[in-house]
């Protein structure tokens, strides 16, 4: 098992519920072969540069570990995701 780190930004005019159902994704695909450590939501913020026309995003950090094919698939749907503008699966070296 290995230690990863995702961090996301969700649309700033998305609903609290959309943006809850999002992160219970995430945490339910890691569930299934690993598991979640921390969740950080650190709130809205201003974008580096404009995305998609938005220039804040609601950034969430997700510390977990799992098997080396999971990240592939938390990839596979925060891409489908409408909701998310940008995320990031980085690996924590210990």
């Amino acid at each position: 098992m290995k230690k990863y780190e995702l961090v996301y930004v969700v649309k700033p005019n998305t609903e609290e519920e959309r943006r809850t159902s999002v992160l219970e994704k995430v945490k339910s695909i890691v569930s299934t072969n690993g598991q979640v450590e921390k969740v950080d939501e650190w709130g809205i913020k201003k974008l580096a540069y404009p995305i998609q026309k938005f220039t804040e995003g609601y950034y969430v950090l997700v510390n977990f570990t799992s098997d080396v094919d999971l990240p592939k698939e938390i990839d596979r749907n925060l891409k489908i995701s409408e909701d998310v503008i940008r995320h990031m699966i980085v690996s924590v070296e210990e």
